[in-house]
């Protein structure tokens, strides 16, 4: 064996031995999908409207604060024009300097300012309603995440469909409590205080508490329900209550939170406030003695206690809720409250059993396509087919070390991929066969025949696979899930059968005439 085929043997042997080594024993070192060991699939999309709407909530209370307690102006009234607009009527225009240099400039950046006649017109900016909505997108992604960690599912997915996206993707492979993961999961624990009408309520239907809300008042409030249950749990009745739009504050001003009691030693979730949150909970409760404070979460009134005195940063919020029931809400507070609520936009619970019977179906598939192509190949080109038969069996190696190093999950569709490049693995045998046996026709020796026939299809080969490799780059950037899992494997096949067909084929043809000084014939 000559210094060049010795060299060749190396990189070989070093590049399969890596890949085997990283490989064994599959069942441990390769990672399987959801669709595969069974589990869970969400996708939901974050309604980014209300993170907005609490920064609109917030820059209102900023402004109505600061024009009372440092410009001695009250009496101001606030419209919302939009969503991310409110208007101001009522400030008196020796005041206007004072809400340009002050308010905007210090306290609100990226707000803009305009004004008509009487009226002080605030729009948050297009950059920053982008920056906000993203940030409740990547916010509630992490949060999820928490969530999921808490359970400790092993090796969950969770991630986004791509910049500029509001949907989330959750894969819990083996979920051994999909129920409760589920329920955990689905409960986004949007956390809201507000402030209950004065002297209202609680009301027995909805159109009652519509007939009490005045036309003036129904631009400010909304009307929300309380359900009450029984010792079991089941909702026995209705109550409705008027409450103000603005929030006091939200999950996100919670600091920890923590199971405890309540005075009829009832379970109750005990909550702390960020230095933000506990200051305007202060101000707030101070200013409002005697008024009810509904705490709500996930748009439904949890309770509405009377505000007895001043509250800072710590509070309790009770209702009719079972010792799992609270558990549960402190792991989704504590893991962190969701910026703004999620819409549920597909779910699916796959079974192990259905993921073990994916796996033997797609083994028998693998098998039986394998067997073919070995079968098709020594036939159509007899001794030389046993070339793309060993390129076959390396490439099937390189592919599973390959998932393995770069810790990709195997999915259903991924094994499709695995199964599409056994056949394109000797896709490139076939082109460079057919050149090999066009030289000989044309009256070259076997070593010239081989040499050139590797040559003239190196170009189609390469733009066969090029291409290839360009759609399996477009099918990761743009897909989700299991489209990624198929162009994962796609991409790590071609590149597998490249080296394969190209290298190590041409190393065992010369390998196999090396020792002879002349060739006369080639089995092909």
């Amino acid at each position: 064996m000559d210094g060049s085929l010795r060299l060749r043997a190396l990189v070989i042997v070093a590049v399969v031995a890596t890949a085997a080594f990283w490989a064994t024993p599959p069942s441990e070192k390769i990672k399987l999908g959801l669709d595969l060991r069974g589990g869970m699939h969400m996708v939901m999309e974050v309604e980014t409207d209300d993170a907005i709407k609490v920064e609109t909530d917030n820059a209102i209370d900023t402004v109505l604060k600061e024009l009372e307690e440092n410009a001695s102006v009250t009496g101001v009234e606030v419209d919302r024009t939009s969503l991310t607009s409110f208007r101001l009527s009522g400030v008196p225009q020796d005041k206007y300097d004072f809400v340009d240099d002050e308010i905007i400039d210090r306290l609100l950046p990226s707000w803009d300012l305009s004004r008509s006649g009487d009226r002080l017109q605030f729009s948050l900016d297009g950059p920053e309603e982008r920056r906000l909505r993203q940030m409740a997108v990547n916010q509630a992604q992490e949060t999820i995440r928490n969530r999921v960690d808490s359970f400790g599912v092993a090796e969950p997915v969770v991630h986004s469909e791509g910049l500029g996206s509001e949907r989330i993707v959750v894969q819990l492979p083996g979920v051994d409590d999909p129920e409760r993961v589920k329920e955990v999961i689905k409960n986004t624990a949007f956390l809201e205080f507000r402030l209950v009408k004065a002297a209202t309520g609680p009301y027995g239907s909805r159109q009652e508490a519509a007939t009490a809300l005045s036309s003036q008042d129904a631009a400010s409030h909304e009307i929300m329900v309380e359900y009450q249950r029984d010792e079991n749990k089941n909702v026995v009745g209705e109550s409705f209550w008027i409450l103000e739009k603005n929030r006091v504050i939200t999950g996100r001003n919670l600091k920890d939170a923590s199971v405890t009691a309540d005075d009829f030693n009832q379970p109750a979730v005990a909550f702390n406030l960020d230095k933000e949150g506990a200051n305007r909970f202060a101000d707030v409760t101070a200013a409002n003695i005697g008024r009810g404070l509904a705490i709500v979460l996930d748009n439904t009134v949890i309770s509405a206690p009377t505000i007895q005195g001043r509250i800072a940063d710590r509070g309790t919020i009770h209702g009719q809720f079972s010792l799992q029931e609270v558990q549960d809400m402190v792991t989704v507070l504590r893991s962190g409250a969701l910026p703004a609520s999620l819409t549920y936009l597909e779910e699916r619970t796959i079974g192990p059993t259905l993921g073990k019977d994916s796996i033997l179906k797609s083994r028998k598939a693998g098998l039986f396509g394998g067997a073919l192509v070995i079968l098709v190949m020594l036939f159509v080109y007899r001794i030389s087919g046993l070339n793309a038969v060993a390129a076959l069996g390396l490439n099937i190696v390189l592919v599973f070390g390959a998932l393995s190093v770069f810790s990709a999950t195997l999915t259903l569709p991924g094994i499709a991929g695995i199964v599409l490049t056994i056949g394109m693995a000797v896709d490139a045998n076939v082109l460079i066969f057919e050149r090999i046996k066009e030289e000989l026709r044309a009256g070259r020796t076997v070593r010239s025949s081989i040499a050139m026939g590797f040559e003239k299809a190196l170009s189609s080969v390469m733009d066969a696979n090029i291409t290839t490799m360009i759609a399996a780059i477009f099918l990761f950037t743009f897909g989700t899930g299991p489209i990624r899992g198929f162009a994962v494997t796609l991409s790590v096949g071609i590149l597998a059968s490249l080296f394969t067909a190209v290298f190590v084929s041409r190393w065992l043809f010369d390998l196999q005439h090396s020792k002879r000084q002349r060739v006369e014939k080639l089995s092909i």
